[in-house]
């Protein structure tokens, strides 16, 4: 069996800048509330009126990827793509992806696990380099959130948290297998499903009804226990790095940069503070993003990089929680 590692990275942000104080022209916010709670500056914001999407935004970011990985489009064997705010309610943006960039017709997924997205799609494309059965995988995380947003008072705990952009990187075949990914973590507990949640279009409430009530419905907004989501975060954080680690028979003090989910500066410093790293060892950018859920772990992988953070023979280590509940973690010997 083969391992697969990543030799191309990308990224892309929508070029507005939306402030805190941006923010409290169109709710009852302040900078201080924002930053207290999540330690978020700003964020990007796809401008109204704009073409840009979830697809198009991955677009551009893999089309780096491929570049930096020495690849051309042709080269690419299978898509992986990670999202909860894709274009269409159906297809998924995979499938657009190989139109976008003019792809041979290879087979394209989508995975739809929000916060955990990308780790959950690093797994998925890794299990198929490992059997042989692909070659290079373009992997990607997208979102546009600001479309879907509450943007009055009454969603401000939920909306000053997201921001909009795309990550992407490369899987290729490695025949070493002490490089590339040692191992990929799991894990869901559906139970608490209501505790992050976008409720419609549910089940109990369809698309006609809607349109018979003609009145706002709010279930299609976004809906968080923050406190509670916190709670978890923290402990199933810590539960699945410790778990990529015994896996692969390593310590703490083996990791050389832990990208977490940007979910919460607050989650990042308290897993920082409790694994013992220092700054240089944890990336975090959820300050300038905001959390871009699917995105952020493949953003901020590409930004450690791109700033000479991560070198050959490194441990690196994913960690990611979100809606679902789903929680992974990914450990990296980068090569």
């Amino acid at each position: 069996m083969y391992n697969s590692k990543i030799i191309g990275l990308g990224k892309y942000l929508p070029e507005n800048v939306v402030t805190n104080d941006d923010l409290s022209k169109m709710m009852d916010t302040s900078d201080e509330w924002i930053q207290e709670r999540t330690g978020i500056q700003e964020r990007r914001w796809i401008k109204e009126g704009s073409d840009e999407t979830s697809a198009t935004m991955g677009a551009k970011a893999a089309k780096i990827a491929i570049e930096r990985a020495g690849l051309t489009k042709d080269d690419i064997d299978f898509i992986v793509f990670a999202t909860l705010s894709p274009d269409y309610y159906f297809p998924g943006c995979g499938v657009q992806i190989q139109d976008l960039l003019d792809m041979r017709t290879v087979g394209a997924l989508d995975v739809r696990n929000q916060c955990s997205g990308f780790v959950y799609a690093i797994s998925v494309a890794d299990q198929f380099i490992k059997t042989g059965m692909y070659k290079n995988i373009l992997v990607i995380g997208s979102e546009f959130h600001s479309n879907g947003l509450d943007k009055s008072t009454r969603g401000r705990g939920v909306t000053v948290i997201f921001g909009d952009g795309a990550g992407a990187c490369v899987l290729s075949r490695e025949e070493d297998n002490t490089k590339g990914i040692l191992s990929t973590h799991l894990h869901s507990e559906g139970k608490y499903a209501d505790k992050l949640i976008v409720a419609s279009p549910s089940i109990k409430h369809w698309v006609p009804e809607i349109i018979e009530a003609g009145e706002e419905d709010i279930s299609y907004y976004p809906y968080m226990d923050g406190t509670f989501v916190f709670k978890h975060a923290v402990v199933r954080f810590s539960e699945v790095i410790v778990e990529g680690l015994q896996k692969n028979g390593l310590q703490k003090e083996a990791i050389d940069m832990l990208i977490p989910h940007q979910a919460n500066l607050r989650i990042a410093q308290f897993i920082q503070k409790k694994f013992g790293l220092a700054d240089d060892k944890v990336l975090n950018n959820i300050t300038k993003y905001g959390n871009t859920t699917a995105a952020s772990v493949i953003i901020a992988l590409t930004e450690a990089w791109e700033e000479g953070k991560i070198k050959e023979g490194d441990t690196v280590v994913l960690a990611a929680f979100g809606s679902g509940f789903t929680w992974a973690s990914a450990i990296i010997k980068w090569a």
